[in-house]
């Protein structure tokens, strides 16, 4: 049941994707479409912006290279393709077909929307800003970093589940606490659809209706209304334990209508300019700040930055949904894109300045925080797409010969940690407490 629910819900996304594709295209059966990697590059070319290589041809060569090219452009985003391969693309086999399609839709869909949620969330902190750095042309060594910080950062499944729970609680009682059974009423679509649009339904009258009765309202008010596809039969959703990564799926198209709401090219343009302005702005200050701190002690540069990215976290939400735009590449007028570049250039500083801060710890901290630094590289990186799997198990065995090397400085590291005494021979204060905290967290 849970299989097909999913290649119902995912086909119909493909499709409302692919209408946009330059010649439009239209995926029948799923497991038989995907095998020709056409349609799979025809789907990636829409949601990146991007023309990928393809073979034009049909034959078993030219369609296992499309695929190739597909994989490979994943994976140069930075995606987990775990257990996907080529062959079993090319077989057409359910499980792996629908779980490369889950990849796609949770990156280029719900975590790219969701991400402009994630800093809503958080409270401020010194590492928020590159945990929303969502550059394609980031470097290596940032993505390797945004990997480690994103641990600390709130999912993007809880991030739309929290925008979920926020639109419904504006709406007395109704609450979801989950992408399953919470939706079986019917009534957080219902929702969601009357705090976007209100007026479009009544509530008070839902409340006395069947599940599949506000089920097929909620679907058919958001297809007519929203121009949201039907993903979703009610059926699906109103039995014991629906499909979350269906339901999920559906929702982010909900988050898409309301980034999407009222706003015209004049309205985005305006907001560009104003974004533009706050980056140049911020660029000076973080420059001026540097200059000013030059030749303070650690202690008050680390409390300088403290107060910088407090005060920044806390202005950029205004901007983060212009500044982390669901369009893509392909549709971004050259002013975005120039707000774009200054945005990665501003974070990259800010990163930059984080990195130098933490290599002046005083000693000891300088030597545990490089050991949380390797330990945490180590912990983000990923393993390597090995077929045979004698060479993958060598693989990972170095991998934890490692790790266990490193970890044998861990209790060490934290006695010294507990155990530091933080003040100079004036019994003041060498580091922030906020410093400290954060570094006994992360061991």
């Amino acid at each position: 049941q849970r299989e097909f629910t999913q290649k119902k819900t995912f086909t119909t996304w493909i499709n409302s994707i692919l209408a946009k594709h330059t010649p439009p295209s239209v995926i029948s059966d799923l497991y038989i479409d995907i095998q020709q990697g056409h349609l799979l590059l025809d789907l990636l070319e829409v949601l990146s912006g991007q023309h990928l290589p393809r073979e034009k041809g049909f034959n078993t060569f030219q369609c296992r290279s499309n695929i190739e090219n597909a994989l490979t452009f994943l994976k140069s985003r930075s995606l987990k393709l775990i257990n996907i391969h080529v062959a079993d693309i090319i077989e057409g086999k359910p499980s792996i077909v629908l779980g490369l399609i889950w990849t796609i839709i949770f990156h280029f869909h719900i975590e790219e929307l969701a991400r402009t949620l994630a800093c809503t969330y958080n409270q401020p902190s010194l590492d928020c800003s590159s945990a929303v750095d969502s550059s394609p042309k980031a470097s290596g060594s940032a993505k390797k970093s945004a990997k480690i910080k994103e641990r600390w950062k709130i999912s993007a499944t809880k991030a739309l589940l929290l925008w979920a729970k926020e639109q419904c609680s504006l709406h007395g009682s109704i609450n979801v606490t989950d992408f399953k059974s919470s939706w079986r009423s019917g009534l957080p679509f219902l929702a969601i659809i009357q705090t976007l649009r209100p007026g479009l339904v009544d509530l008070e009258k839902a409340k006395s209706r069947s599940n599949k009765e506000n089920l097929r309202e909620a679907f058919r008010i958001a297809e007519l209304e929203l121009n949201i596809p039907q993903l979703l039969e009610p059926e699906d959703v109103d039995i014991m334990n629906p499909d979350e990564k269906s339901i999920m799926t559906y929702v982010a198209q909900f988050l898409q209508y309301s980034r999407n709401l009222g706003e015209s090219e004049d309205d985005v343009q305006e907001k560009v300019r104003e974004a533009m302005s706050w980056l140049a702005a911020q660029e000076k200050k973080l420059a001026k700040l540097l200059l000013d701190t030059d030749n303070e002690t650690y202690y008050q540069k680390y409390k300088e930055m403290m107060s910088f990215m407090e005060a920044f976290n806390q202005e950029k939400k205004t901007f983060l949904p212009v500044l982390l735009s669901k369009r893509s590449e392909a549709e971004l007028s050259k002013s975005h894109q120039q707000m774009r570049e200054e945005w990665d250039k501003l974070i990259s500083q800010i990163n930059e300045w984080k990195v130098k801060l933490d290599q002046m710890l005083p000693s000891p901290l300088d030597g545990i925080e490089a050991w949380l630094q390797e330990v945490e590289h180590l912990q983000a990186e990923d393993l390597p797409d090995l077929q045979d799997p004698f060479k993958a198990m060598f693989v990972f065995r170095e991998i934890i010969v490692i790790f266990k090397g490193l970890m044998g400085c861990f209790d060490s590291h934290l006695d010294t940690l507990q155990s530091f005494k933080n003040e100079d021979e004036k019994n003041m204060p060498l580091v922030l407490p906020e410093k400290l905290e954060e570094m006994k967290r992360r061991l």
